[in-house]
Order: structure tokens, then sequence, then C-alpha cells
């Protein structure tokens, strides 16, 4: 799914120079649940923004799903976004006017999708996240658990081959983090390629491999039994 070989990543305001990622390797198969971890300024958020394909890198080779992306521009690289990759964000990212079932509905209506699919869509989608009771609830009126539950249908409206996750549970208490967790090994399960961002040991455990990232460059890489 994803295939790394030499990336760099250089911010260069003319007076500060931060080389965020330094000659990063990384390879992740369809059909992998992978976590990231690391000290803050390690470089994960920069790694994820161009797995997203919402950043480039300044060096280097980036191929997803068959796709060598690293050299497209910002329209191509939307292209990308809107066909293969869903993200799921640690403050949830939905509209605070509107429903759950609406804030799940609109990559739908991005896509050109028609009405009649996108009401089937979206009732399944809240549905297989606990929420089909809830859609016509605003984001006020749900719980942290409940928002995240929401962000996760809305991330997987386009059946997207790689999800994205970027601290899902920094802003959940424990029971909720378990719960979101619980539905993301139900995704994987089904066939749905994950890489998450996280800094709790605990629920990067649930994972199948932990990436640990320091200074740039991956230190090491564990699969689930402890073992490299």
């Amino acid at each position: 799914m994803i295939s790394m070989k030499g990336i760099r990543k250089v911010y260069d305001t003319g007076k500060v120079r931060v080389e965020a990622l330094k000659g990063l390797d990384l390879d992740l198969d369809a059909g992998e649940f992978v976590s990231i971890v690391g000290p803050s300024g390690s470089g994960k958020s920069t790694l994820m923004n161009i797995c997203g394909c919402l950043d480039v890198p300044s060096d280097g080779e980036f191929i997803l799903d068959g796709e060598r992306v690293d050299t497209f521009d910002h329209n191509q690289l939307a292209e990308v976004r809107n066909r293969k990759i869903g993200f799921v964000f640690q403050n949830f990212n939905l509209l605070a006017y509107a429903t759950a079932y609406e804030n799940v509905e609109l990559p739908l209506i991005f896509a050109g999708a028609p009405a009649k699919f996108r009401k089937e869509r979206v009732t399944m989608l809240l549905a297989r996240v606990g929420l089909g009771d809830r859609m016509d609830h605003k984001p006020t009126e749900l719980s942290g658990g409940e928002m995240q539950r929401v962000a996760i249908a809305r991330s997987m409206a386009n059946n997207p081959k790689l999800l994205l996750a970027d601290e899902p549970t920094g802003n959940l208490d424990s029971r909720s983090g378990k719960e979101i967790i619980d539905i993301f090994e139900e995704l994987w399960k089904s066939g749905t390629t994950i890489l998450m961002i996280t800094h709790d040991p605990n629920i990067a455990k649930r994972t199948k491999r932990t990436i640990l990232l320091k200074d740039g460059v991956i230190v090491h890489s564990l699969n689930g039994n402890g073992n490299g």
C-alpha cells in the first residue's frame, strides 16, 4: 500500500531550516494495522501528512497503492486523497452546525454520489459505529466518543483503501478510547489498511505493528508480539 524510499522533508523559512524527516524508508502492506509512536517533534505528523497526500516530500520516492505520488501537483494529490484515503483526527473536525448524518454524507456529496446511495451508505456507516439512533444529533449533543464515531463513519464514506488516524483517542477517556480502537480493529479485519499515530502505549499494543520514530528516522519496527 505504501512504499517510501529515502524520504526527506525540510522546512526552510529562510531564517530557520528544520529537517523533519531524514531519509526515511517505510513499507506498509495492504491489510496492515500499524501504529506510529515517538516523542514530540520526532516527525510523526509530517510523516502522516505525506502518507495522506496533504504534503509532499522534499526528496525521495513515495509510491501509494501503485502510484508514484511524490511528483504529483496539488490537484493530483487531492484526487488521490478523495479516491483512496480516509482521515480521523484527534479533534474530530466535525461541522458544528451539521447533524451526524450530514457530517458523514458530506464526502459522498463531494464525490457526486446519488441521493439514494448516500442515504443507504450513511445509514449503514452510522449503524456500523453504533450511532444508528443518533443520526439527527449535532456534535454539541454528542459525547467525545460519539463524535469520534461520527468522524470514523465519515472517513469511511467513500470506502478508502487507507485509513489514517492522528491521535484518534487523544481527547477521550480510557473507556471511550478502547471502544474507538475496537471499531478500528473491526475495520481492519474487514480489509481496511490503517496507519495510526498514538502516544498511548496501550493503544499501540492493539495494533499489529508499531513503528518508533525519533529525530526524523525510524528507530525500530516491532510486530504485535514484540518481535522485530
